[in-house]
């Protein structure tokens, strides 16, 4: 099996909109989260998220390609394009073959869905736009990226809720390893921050309702945590053969180095209390990597800030890493920005890799109060700088499924 590793990123956050300014402001434990801008929310249960705030599309995309797509693939073009430009790689017509894209997204072009059934009602069946369909499909951002970039190795789309671009970027590394592509374009895009998509998880009681605190609201571990904060964004990593990287010279940021995914069989929306799933996937990724739990350096959590998830993930960590599991740090990024849903899982894989880079853990935040169910070391309120060789990335999704991705330092 080929060695993989990771040559470029891209990111866009309610952060910032590239990978320095995000990753700068995760460090200081800077919030995103704060009142929706983009509708009038003043009358809704829920009145505030990790917005993508003021985003121009223009630098990577024609203005004849912006009309013709959603924002959630518009931010996974953007992302794309950043990732690549940092490996340095062009993608030549003879190249092409072998790069592929896999790119997910938990429910697609909300916004146009939403623009457009405003159209159906107000105007008529006539005035439906012929590009609804080709915008609002989950499966877009991988097609466009392709076509702005002119990848034509394997191209699709992962789809599996929270957990959709740690899968993501999982089976790309699968694709890389067992020769199907040189290069994979990897990750997931979300846009979700809608008036349906606020007002659906309010329903379900699945968000905090902290409207008068915003950025103290997504609190991972804590005891007064109360549900989680809708975010939004996109993270995309270019995954290459290490040969074909050494080859060209790319810059190596670290390692890809083992994958593991597996389904809790339990409830549509409920983890399985002991986190079931979530053990077997990070058995499993650890289990590829040949390593041990106890060289992992830091974990950055599923955490999303719910009662439920929160103490099943420290109950899987605890049974997965045994007595090492209070020792090894762990941090919840959701708290700074948000759940991101399909693309939560490439992002947090990005803030994984860089602390490898950087030898910095970023922090959660609005831990305050720890919960006893919840009682690890979870790096509290202030990033910790510190040596990072190998990190894990949890991801957790709606129907039961996980996923956990394994990154280290690069050695020859």
């Amino acid at each position: 099996m080929r060695r993989v590793v990771v040559t470029g990123v891209g990111l866009v956050t309610s952060l910032g909109h590239d990978v320095e300014t995000s990753w700068s402001a995760l460090c200081q434990g800077h919030s995103g989260i704060k009142p929706i801008s983009s509708f009038d929310a003043s009358d809704y249960t829920v009145r505030f998220a990790g917005e993508v705030e003021n985003f121009d599309p223009s630098p990577y995309m024609e203005r004849k390609d912006i009309r013709r797509t959603d924002a959630y693939t518009q931010l996974a073009v953007a992302a794309s394009k950043q990732a690549l430009n940092q490996a340095r790689l062009s993608i030549s017509e003879h190249l092409a073959p072998e790069v592929g894209v896999c790119i997910g997204s938990g429910v697609g072009g909300l916004w146009t869905l939403h623009d457009q059934f405003a159209v159906l009602h107000q105007k008529g069946h006539s005035r439906i736009s012929p590009f609804f369909i080709t915008m609002m499909m989950i499966n877009a951002a991988p097609g466009v990226v392709s076509i702005q970039t002119g990848a034509k190795g394997p191209v699709w789309a992962a789809a599996s809720a929270c957990a959709t671009s740690g899968n993501a970027i999982g089976e790309s590394y699968e694709t890389i390893r067992r020769g199907d592509a040189k290069v994979m374009i990897a990750g997931g895009s979300e846009k979700a921050i809608t008036p349906i998509g606020i007002a659906s998880f309010a329903n379900m009681h699945a968000l905090s309702r902290r409207n008068d605190d915003p950025q103290g609201a997504s609190r991972p571990f804590d005891a007064t945590r109360d549900g989680f904060v809708m975010g939004e964004g996109s993270g995309m990593l270019i995954l290459e053969d290490l040969e074909f990287a050494l080859e060209r010279g790319a810059p190596i940021l670290a390692e890809m180095a083992g994958y593991g995914s597996a389904a809790d069989a339990h409830h549509i929306t409920d983890i399985e209390p002991g986190g079931d799933g979530l053990i077997r996937a990070m058995q499993r990724a650890l289990q590829k990597a040949g390593l041990r739990p106890d060289q992992v350096d830091y974990i950055n959590a599923h955490g999303t800030s719910t009662r439920l998830n929160d103490a099943a993930e420290t109950q899987a960590i605890k049974t997965c890493f045994g007595e090492y599991a209070s020792r090894v740090a762990i941090s919840s990024t959701k708290s700074m920005i948000g759940h991101t849903f399909g693309a939560a899982g490439a992002i947090e894989a990005i803030i994984a890799l860089l602390s490898i880079v950087h030898g910095v853990i970023p922090p959660t935040i609005n831990l305050h109060h720890p919960d006893p169910e919840c009682d690890l070391d979870y790096v509290p309120n202030e990033a910790r700088r510190t040596p990072v060789h190998v990190a894990m990335s949890n991801s957790m999704g709606f129907g039961g499924h996980n996923a956990c991705l394994l990154l280290r330092r690069y050695e020859a």
